[in-house]
């Protein structure tokens, strides 16, 4: 062991949290610290307009730890497939899933991890990966859903603005496309 032998490269727990506290303070980042050592960061996204975070300085290490969506409706083996193909090229964390099948991002990094660069680091990694995959997570595992929803909207003359990323699967022919709301007369 290296660091003074205590497993923390010389820093205390209480330091280290420091460290991630002055962190997310100085990026702006909406966040909670629940306990000693624990945090809990809201990031804004696009696709998943939001993505919490639990960032915890154990021991032992430093884990972070995010929920990305609920288990699958369907297809639960060709969307564990698609995110293991991921996996591969992470960095710093992994999609794992729970014993229901909810689908998380989690790393378990040593504390060597907690400098304000790294942490940065790790947080924009999460926000990508749950942002830019969440719509594929979504037509994956819950396809069927997502069209019935668009033809029921279609039908009722419904808006379809916030199912407008899944039109090209929901609608391949593009015969009802999310018309533009924003002109539309009140």
């Amino acid at each position: 062991m290296t660091g003074g032998g205590d497993g923390l490269s010389g820093r205390t727990i209480t330091e280290l949290a420091t460290v991630v506290d002055d962190t997310l303070r100085a990026a702006e980042l909406e966040y909670e610290r629940t306990s000693p050592g624990r945090f809990v960061v809201t990031l804004p996204g696009v696709n998943k307009l939001r993505t919490v975070v639990g960032l915890i300085v154990g021991e032992h290490g430093f884990r972070i730890e995010a929920f990305v969506c609920r288990q699958p409706d369907e297809n639960r083996e060709q969307l564990w497939a698609w995110l293991l193909q991921h996996n591969a090229r992470m960095y710093g964390v992994s999609y794992s899933i729970d014993r229901v099948g909810d689908v998380y991002l989690t790393g378990r990094l040593g504390h060597s991890a907690i400098t304000p660069e790294e942490i940065d680091r790790l947080l924009g990694a999460v926000l990508t990966y749950a942002d830019e995959h969440f719509n594929t997570m979504l037509e994956i595992g819950f396809g069927t859903s997502i069209r019935r929803e668009w033809a029921w909207r279609v039908k009722r003359g419904e808006s379809l603005r916030n199912l407008e990323a899944f039109a090209a699967f929901a609608d391949p022919e593009g015969r009802h496309r999310p018309r533009d709301e924003e002109s539309a007369p009140e």
